[in-house]
């Protein structure tokens, strides 16, 4: 059971909902240390007073905001902890949105809350009903690791999630990587449609899901362990220029069917048909030994996809 990272409460009105806060993920990264290269001697960072020069202890070691550079204002874990907001004990709820409102790039960790202890069982339960029916989540406010912070409730399997948001100012314009104006044809869209239904998956699980790097340098422990031939790297592929975009999408139709075992026969990529033309009516016809070429009409302007 992973151990409580914060404790405090839901504000929900007037309902308070007491929960303890853990982690919702793990790392399963394989981490390194540093070494002196020539004696194998471990290298480690300390903490040293730039005044005294000599390293001090954790109990020496406080917190301060730096006036000027000869001024410096001590901050206590009490100062903050007794900070005048709501937040400050609590995760209080502002308002309910569709997830679908909000933008992904907004969205950082997960944490799972518990409820703690009997008395948080029914209004933890009842709130988790609640979102649950409503198909809504929640933006709230809390205040941790000395500032306060937006966020955002949702439900997973009965549990309620805590994920960390930024805020609005804290996500950059995006505007200026716009690539040059250029057009995309019809045919082109439904090629990468015809595309992304053939990689559709109904779930993110399966072995394209799982983390090979680490698989890699794992094996790369071992084989230097055991004094073994390290693994051998393949040959990058160097990306090929895309000279028809057409046929690279039916190409690529063609290969992610081969990959699920399904016929690797033309891709059905086809162009939009045209929209129809407006009826007009029928002049008498002209009596003329020799008939004019008809004149060409031209279909109206598509709407250009969003």
């Amino acid at each position: 059971m992973p151990r409580a990272i914060w404790s405090g409460a839901i504000s929900f009105g007037l309902v308070t909902v007491p929960i303890q806060v853990v982690s919702a993920t793990e790392d399963h990264s394989i981490h390194f240390h540093q070494y002196h290269l020539p004696d194998q001697g471990r290298v480690r960072y300390r903490k040293v007073c730039e005044l005294e020069d000599r390293e001090v202890s954790q109990d020496e070691i406080g917190k301060g905001y730096e006036l000027t550079r000869t001024q410096v204002i001590p901050i206590t874990d009490e100062d903050l902890g007794n900070l005048p907001l709501p937040t400050a004990r609590a995760i209080e709820i502002d308002a309910f949105v569709p997830l679908e409102s909000v933008d992904p790039i907004r969205i950082a960790d997960g944490y799972y809350l518990q409820p703690a202890g009997q008395v948080a069982a029914k209004p933890y339960k009842l709130l988790v009903k609640a979102l649950s029916r409503s198909s809504k989540v929640a933006v709230a406010k809390y205040a941790w690791s000395g500032r306060e912070r937006l966020g955002l409730l949702r439900v997973r399997d009965d549990v309620l999630v805590l994920h960390a948001m930024r805020w609005p100012d804290e996500i950059r314009d995006p505007t200026e990587l716009l690539p040059p104006p250029t057009e995309v044809s019809e045919a082109e869209i439904e090629g990468a449609l015809a595309l992304m239904d053939t990689m559709t998956v109904d779930e993110l699980e399966g072995p394209e899901f799982q983390d090979r790097y680490t698989e890699a340098v794992a094996q790369l422990i071992e084989a230097k362990r055991e004094s073994k031939p390290l693994p051998e790297a393949p040959e990058p592929e160097e990306p090929a220029a895309v000279l028809d975009l057409m046929a690279a999408l039916q190409e690529s139709v063609s290969k992610a069917k081969a990959s699920r075992g399904e016929h690797a026969g033309p891709a059905e990529v086809h162009e939009l048909p045209p929209p129809k033309k407006a009826a007009t009516k029928k002049q008498p016809a002209k009596k003329t030994p020799a008939k004019k070429p008809a004149a060409k009409k031209t279909a109206g302007r598509r709407p250009r996809s969003a």
